[in-house]
């Protein structure tokens, strides 16, 4: 019984190895049209990694929740947690941020060419996502309150983009992440999220207390609203509320 998490666990691992293998199949493609321009796209594919990113997430969500129901919480299904998420939520959406840098090299003059020094940032997502689990590992007092943004969510707003990208009923969104300067703004802003100490809240309730759980059900709210309105588009604009939300009430997120 004692192993039963760390089983799930593993199948986020395991997830987070598919969604990678997803998302790199194949590269870039490079068509011409009947007037001989040059289409540079990348596989749907990807998005199956997205799902993938997303199933992982789920699966996290319940090792701790078999955890508590078994009582089996332990020092190995925690740090077994941690490494599955350095791979589901760091490894594989800092190569979905791979892929979209090629793609946005690949529409300029010679951009297939592109050095791999300029796809190298996306490296920097990873690597962030460890030191902010490690941190995690060594704090107990992240309860009901994080310091900085958890990995299983920077991962989950990375893993929306790919969807975003060929389902958005937006053009200028989709038009947007064909910029390269957007990526690079992506990489540095969650890179210093993560590994930041800023106070965010946990979307766990004390209590039922309105009151204090006020910040919480305004998010929950406008995540309903925004996934009506905006689709998978909603991803990004709750992540932004809650970053907004988390900081205004400090007071309340810990």
């Amino acid at each position: 019984m004692k192993h039963i998490p760390n089983l799930f666990t593993l199948i986020n691992l395991f997830f987070g190895c598919i969604a990678i293998t997803y998302i790199l199949q194949k590269g870039i493609i490079i068509v011409s049209n009947e007037q001989g321009d040059q289409l540079i796209e990348i596989p749907e594919k990807i998005w199956l990694g997205s799902l993938f990113i997303a199933l992982a997430a789920l699966v996290d969500f319940l090792d701790g929740f078999v955890a508590r129901l078994f009582g089996a919480t332990s020092a190995l299904g925690k740090q077994l947690d941690s490494l599955a998420d350095v791979v589901s939520f760091g490894v594989a959406p800092g190569m979905i941020i791979y892929q979209f840098l090629r793609l946005s090299y690949s529409a300029e003059p010679n951009g297939v060419e592109v050095p791999i020094m300029m796809l190298m940032p996306a490296f920097l997502v990873p690597c962030a996502a460890a030191f902010r689990l490690g941190k995690f590992n060594l704090d107990d007092s992240q309860q009901y309150g994080f310091k900085g943004v958890p990995t299983p969510a920077a991962g989950l707003l990375i893993a929306s983009f790919p969807l975003i990208y060929w389902y958005s009923e937006t053009p200028a969104a989709v038009s947007l992440m064909q910029n390269k300067w957007l990526w690079y703004a992506i990489i540095v802003v969650l890179s210093y999220l993560m590994v930041s100490n800023l106070p965010l809240m946990a979307l766990k309730f004390k209590n039922f207390s309105v009151k204090s759980n006020l910040p919480k059900l305004i998010l929950l709210i406008a995540a309903i609203i925004a996934a009506i309105l905006l689709k998978w588009l909603a991803v990004p604009v709750v992540f932004i509320l809650y970053i907004i939300l988390s900081l205004a009430f400090k007071n309340k997120t810990t």
